[in-house]
């Protein structure tokens, strides 16, 4: 099973922030989980529950793409 986007996860509010909030498991800001499972640490609750009861991941990378786009100039 995959959902379009994995929000349902509880949250809390970043102290001394004012719209920022983060995984209640992994501590993960939401702006970098972005709605995606694999966003989540591998080690989440979260994340675990949702792939024991057999929803995916998108099978993409789980790190961040380089911000420079060849290795050449």
């Amino acid at each position: 099973m995959k959902k379009l986007y994995y929000i349902d996860f509880p949250q809390e509010h970043l102290e001394g922030e004012m719209h920022k909030y983060r995984c209640v498991y992994c501590k993960v800001e939401t702006t970098t989980i972005n709605g995606k499972l694999e966003g989540h640490l591998p080690s989440c609750e979260y994340r675990k529950k949702l792939e024991i009861a057999g929803y995916k991941t998108s099978g993409l990378s789980e790190k961040p793409a380089s911000s420079t786009s060849d290795d050449f100039d």
